[in-house]
């Protein structure tokens, strides 16, 4: 029955101490072969928090690592190039994305969003905005969802 331990590192930067190396240990795998294979797959989502599954098999003591996307709001802060969400987003805006970044966005999280369609994943994605203090075409991001409802966006789902 292989294991699996389940960490949230930072892209490209993953390292033998914890959480890793702790969990790790005790399997008798090479830490730094894994830590190294982490790093190299998460290479692309520097800055930004990657969770990532490591699975190993006892017997073998071979591993695979499995990474995930990072959450929308890493992708968000990775956007604006911030550093965190705001304390009181209904009064401070940290930044502004365009209506094309949002869809990125969007896109990049595709399968791990709820919605069925692109158009509601990204509906999903300015929900995030919102509650971070982010506005999306200089308004907020609720005005934006309602305009997408009422197609004034449809040119860029297509």
């Amino acid at each position: 029955m292989p294991e699996v331990i389940e960490a949230l590192v930072e892209g490209g930067k993953a390292s033998a101490g914890p959480p890793l190396g702790p969990a790790l240990g005790p399997m008798g795998v090479n830490i730094m072969q894994v830590v190294n294979a982490i790093n190299e797959k998460t290479r692309q989502f520097e800055g930004m928090k990657v969770p990532v599954k490591v699975i190993v098999d006892p017997k073998t003591k071979k591993f695979d690592v499995e990474v995930g996307t990072p959450p929308a709001t890493s992708l968000i802060l990775n956007e604006l190039k911030a550093e965190k969400g705001s304390g009181a987003p209904s009064t401070h805006k940290i930044g502004n994305l365009s209506i094309d970044q949002v869809i990125k966005i969007a896109k990049m999280k595709y399968d791990s969003l709820l919605g069925r369609t692109l158009k509601q994943k990204t509906k999903e994605i300015l929900g995030t905005c919102g509650s971070m203090g982010v506005t999306v075409e200089g308004k907020k991001p609720k005005e934006i969802q309602k305009a997408i409802d009422a197609g004034e966006y449809d040119s860029k789902f297509v």
